[in-house]
């Protein structure tokens, strides 16, 4: 079973952002409990899942509620496995169930202030989410009702849609690209050209 409080102490930051987002996921971890659910209204653990592919195209979700393109996630709903909440997400929100990790580890790792809301009746809270990289070979996918539309895209476009104040997003697109580097030269792949 992933455990993500030993992940989260080995993990290595991207940059100093990551490294205070990392912080406060760990200070949570260890200061909480029922981190994994929603009843906790100072915040819960949730999970995501970055699509994409060997050739440089990520699977894009345009989420119905905030109208924003990001990754497929969502609240671990009292599961501890993180990994399996991220497996779980992109098979509910896109239908995959054929895809492989891209690295045995976390992705990325984001900490979000979730505003009060009225129609939820919910107090204003964190978001503590870590992310999961998963490569497909299948471009099939099925979108859910929780989306507004989904959709395979370059590096290029996914920065263009993506909001430019989701530094989260950006910066795991940049690892994607990283990643897609290191495939490149540890695997003898052609370079992707997008």
């Amino acid at each position: 079973m992933f455990n993500l409080l030993n992940e989260i102490k080995i993990y290595k930051p991207y940059d100093n952002k990551e490294k205070e987002n990392v912080q406060k996921v760990k200070y949570f971890l260890e200061n909480y409990t029922n981190c994994y659910d929603r009843s906790n209204l100072e915040g819960h653990i949730t999970a995501g899942a970055f699509v994409g592919d060997k050739q440089g195209n990520i699977l894009l979700n345009h989420h119905k509620k905030s109208g924003l393109w990001f990754q497929f996630g969502g609240h671990s709903d009292g599961e501890e496995d993180s990994l399996n909440v991220a497996k779980r997400e992109i098979m509910e929100e896109a239908g995959i169930i054929n895809f492989e990790l891209g690295i045995n580890s976390i992705f990325d790792v984001a900490v979000m202030r979730i505003p009060y809301s009225a129609k939820k009746n919910e107090p204003e809270h964190w978001h503590y989410d870590v992310n999961f990289l998963f490569i497909v070979e299948s471009h099939n996918y099925e979108m859910s009702n929780e989306s507004m539309e989904i959709k395979w895209v370059t590096i290029d476009e996914a920065l263009k849609l993506i909001d430019k104040n989701d530094y989260g997003m950006i910066r795991m697109v940049k690892k994607y690209k990283k990643f897609l580097n290191k495939l490149v030269d540890d695997q003898g792949l052609e370079p992707w050209t997008h």
